[in-house]
């Protein structure tokens, strides 16, 4: 049997992800037009949508260099579907990241995939297994910000380009979150094969709270500080300013009014 050796139903994109798709969008259409009547509503929603879609592609990209590298226990389990239902718990995978996001505007690192390391040999594939997810997570990015740094505003209407903005801030927290060398998160997981037994034994039982560390960590205010100026020098280096991803946090949360700076700029 070889390492892609998996049924075809096991890789049929689930009718769950393609509604996601659809609704992701319609509601961009409806923001780019500005058809809907709250406008607001349309940016929620589409942002929303395409949140969901990352997460489920992030967790596709881990099961699918899994997959090549050796694993082919992750077709059977639903992961090459890429329905979010299928990534661990639809409440830490899907619902408690959205939460995240409405709250706060941090893109939360959502579910998981558990891969079967033992059947994967080599520490670079080890290693790219877990870098494949925060890595899709910059290339959203890169998509997302492409009219920015490629300087190809003209036509794309104000509601759009705020949400695109406020988007690609959700994309470059959840890349920059990822890729901590924190147990629990993808960074640690690059890293894990290369160190040693002892230090691998002594981490270990760290790792299921690794995340709840990492925001502890961000409501001390220097800190907090230190990483949303991090967030926002990577986000004005593609073109997005401070204003853009301001105002698109605003318009997303509909229910707060929308600032009337951001109704008359931009």
């Amino acid at each position: 049997m070889t390492a892609t050796t998996t049924r075809p139903s096991d890789r049929r994109i689930s009718p769950v992800f393609l509604g996601i798709l659809a609704v992701t969008a319609v509601t961009g259409w409806a923001t780019w037009t500005g058809f809907a009547e709250k406008p607001g509503i349309a940016v929620f929603l589409f942002v929303t949508a395409a949140w969901i879609v990352s997460l489920c592609l992030h967790e596709y990209a881990h099961a699918r260099t899994a997959l090549h590298s050796g694993d082919i226990s992750v077709g059977s389990k639903g992961y090459l579907t890429l329905n979010p239902l299928k990534y661990t718990h639809a409440l830490l995978s899907i619902v408690l990241p959205v939460i995240f996001v409405i709250m706060g505007g941090i893109g939360l690192p959502g579910g998981a995939v558990f891969i079967e390391r033992n059947r994967i040999q080599g520490r670079w594939k080890h290693s790219l297994i877990s870098a494949a997810g925060p890595l899709t997570n910059v290339l959203f990015a890169a998509v997302c910000t492409a009219p920015f740094w490629l300087h190809s505003l003209d036509g794309v209407p104000r509601d759009f380009r705020f949400a695109l903005a406020f988007l690609a801030l959700l994309q470059v927290t959840a890349a920059l979150l990822n890729f901590l060398p924190v147990p629990g998160l993808d960074g640690y997981g690059v890293i894990e094969p290369w160190l040693s037994y002892n230090i691998k034994r002594q981490v270990e039982p760290f790792a299921p709270f690794g995340l709840l560390f990492v925001f502890a960590l961000l409501w001390v205010p220097s800190i907090n500080t230190y990483f949303f100026d991090v967030i926002d020098a990577i986000l004005r280096g593609l073109g997005i300013s401070d204003f853009e991803t301001y105002c698109g946090q605003n318009l997303y949360r509909f229910w707060q009014g929308t600032n009337e700076f951001c109704s008359i700029s931009g």
